[in-house]
């Protein structure tokens, strides 16, 4: 079985040795261990010591040498704007509140379509925009799934 050997930060590996791509949703970007399948038919193994987030153009080197590029998913989401910043502070709190993933891209929030947190929202005051793109939502400040942990394990031999 094809193995996961190491995670390769976006931008920081060769994409002339990309042998495949994966496309991934939000949620299939952050994993401990899984089987994956690329585009193109191939399976291999990801097992890692810590669940972790994988990101958009991260390269996963299998134990044969080749390296297969993570794709993020377009997701159906929403985007929340507000008319200043004490509102769009105030819509992240009830957000926050209510434990809903959210990303933060540049004055705006996203967040997953859901009927009734989109309601919510409209009647707090916020502008709502569907959009279809990758999301990297905000991890939590106690969570230690980036690239910094795996690397600092990988180079203790965890």
């Amino acid at each position: 079985m094809t193995q996961v050997i190491a995670i390769k930060p976006a931008g920081q590996w060769d994409a002339l040795a990309c042998c495949d791509e994966i496309t991934l949703d939000s949620d299939g970007r952050h994993r401990r261990r899984a089987m994956m399948t690329t585009q193109r038919g191939m399976s291999f193994l990801l097992d890692q010591p810590h669940a972790m987030v994988l990101h958009d153009g991260d390269g996963l080197l299998l134990d044969d040498g080749r390296i297969v590029r993570v794709v993020a998913a377009p997701e159906e989401l929403v985007e929340v704007a507000a008319a200043d910043a004490h509102e769009l502070a105030r819509l992240a709190w009830h957000l926050g509140n209510r434990h809903v993933d959210v990303q933060i891209v540049g004055e705006r929030l996203r967040l997953r379509r859901d009927h009734v947190l989109e309601a919510m929202l409209e009647k707090l005051g916020a502008t709502l925009t569907p959009v279809a793109a990758p999301f990297e939502p905000e991890r939590g400040a106690y969570e230690n799934h980036g690239h910094a942990a795996h690397r600092h394990e990988n180079e203790h031999g965890a």
